[in-house]
């Protein structure tokens, strides 16, 4: 079994895919994901969990697109 990786959603993203990759990755409903990343933000200022994001953006790599298999004559 491959070990998890943790990426920037191509599919669930609304910005930049950090919150739709941490779905992806715990296996939960991104819709829940955001919703905690909310309630921390408006908790916390806005401030910390904005760095928290930018940070996020800049150091989870992009989840790669599923190539097609090259066809063999």
């Amino acid at each position: 079994m491959a070990a998890k990786k943790l990426y920037r959603s191509l599919n669930q993203k609304m910005m930049a895919g950090v919150c739709g990759g941490v779905a992806e990755y715990f296996d939960v409903d991104v819709s829940i994901v955001r919703l905690i990343f909310i309630a921390i933000a408006l908790a916390s200022a806005l401030f910390p969990m904005f760095i928290f994001y930018i940070v996020a953006w800049i150091v989870i790599p992009v989840q790669r697109a599923p190539q097609a298999e090259e066809k063999k004559d």
